[in-house]
């Protein structure tokens, strides 16, 4: 008859404690196998997300500063130009004319008759 008896529905009748022990993350896991297959995919979907938004973000940057660099090498080289011109104008104030072979020797201009 003990075979055949009820399963006791309470958890304290028998004066036992009944308590179904709740699943653990790997049996959790393996029941709602897709759910956290979705989960992990969409996770890794959003984090090249922002990765891709903050590397746009960066080649916006990038940009800006390039047209500022080009607009400043383009004016240095003015400068350069300017600050050549008056010193080979200064030289060539120079009666002896050595001055004006050394800037010119400096400069790379083909200028001079000893070269």
């Amino acid at each position: 008859m003990a075979a055949n008896s009820p399963k006791p529905t309470h958890p304290f009748q028998n004066g036992g404690f009944e308590r179904k022990k709740p699943p653990g993350l790997i049996e959790n896991a393996i029941k709602n196998k897709t759910s956290y297959i979705q989960l992990f995919f969409m996770t890794g979907v959003m984090l090249l997300s922002m990765r891709s938004l903050g590397q746009k973000y960066r080649i916006s940057d990038l940009e800006e500063d390039i047209s500022f660099i080009r607009k400043e090498e383009e004016s240095l080289s003015l400068r350069m130009e300017s600050i050549k011109k008056g010193l080979l104008h200064e030289a060539s104030l120079d009666p002896t004319g050595l001055f004006i072979s050394k800037l010119r020797s400096l400069f790379g201009d083909g200028g001079d008759s000893r070269n």
